[in-house]
């Protein structure tokens, strides 16, 4: 247990947390993504995905909670390591070089925060249907919630802009969460890491397509 505890007071240990429960993460939203993207076959086959989802029961429950504690793991340890990084740090540099960061790397932070937004909230559109900004819920028409809220152009916006948010999250976290857990080495070149660029495009197209082509009339 101490030594559980000391691992994770370090540096090293913090970012091996964030990199596992990130790519847990990576992992749903892939499948997540793979789900959404049966709004372009109709309603039926969204909303059977929707019914076979609801059915496995305690199954889906176990994974809900997974994702709740990862993602709070990944936000703590997010916010210890920048702060053990000022700390280590406290004078900042006369001039910063980006030769090996990108634009990702170094939004990593205000992406986060903007993700950790978008994710209660859509969970309050989506699941639990608290927030209807189109201001009518269907527990079992996926398809119907989809279209009427991504007719509204507010809601389209923000998930338009979430999913840009979540692709430079992605395009970083997915190279650096590899390199934490040491199954990548350190590399001088983010740019060069052509999956994660791959996986990240993937997703931000796929989510990205969604609410653009439902509020250009092309699905509903």
């Amino acid at each position: 247990m101490a030594t559980g505890r000391g691992f994770y007071r370090s540096l090293v240990g913090k970012k091996i947390v964030m990199g596992v429960t990130g790519l847990i993460w990576v992992g749903f939203v892939v499948g997540h993504a793979a789900g959404n993207l049966l709004v372009f076959r109709g309603p039926e086959a969204l909303n059977s995905y929707s019914h076979f989802l609801k059915s496995t029961g305690e199954l889906l429950w176990i994974v809900r909670a997974v994702l709740v504690v990862a993602l709070v793991l990944h936000v703590i340890a997010a916010v210890q390591v920048t702060r053990q990084s000022r700390a280590a740090r406290p004078v900042g540099y006369a001039k910063q070089e980006h030769q090996a960061a990108t634009f990702a790397s170094r939004t990593m932070r205000w992406g986060g925060a903007l993700l950790l937004v978008f994710i209660v909230l859509h969970i309050l559109h989506f699941t639990t249907g608290t927030v209807r900004p189109a201001g009518s819920f269907s527990t079992t028409d996926v398809y119907a919630n989809m279209v009427t809220s991504f007719r509204i152009w507010w809601v389209a916006f923000f998930y338009v802009t979430s999913m840009a948010a979540l692709g430079f999250h992605l395009f970083h976290g997915a190279w650096s969460s590899v390199r934490s857990i040491g199954v990548s080495p350190v590399s001088a070149d983010p740019l060069k890491k052509k999956v994660s660029l791959g996986l990240a495009l993937f997703l931000w197209l796929a989510f990205t397509a969604i609410p653009v082509a439902i509020f250009a009339g092309l699905i509903g």
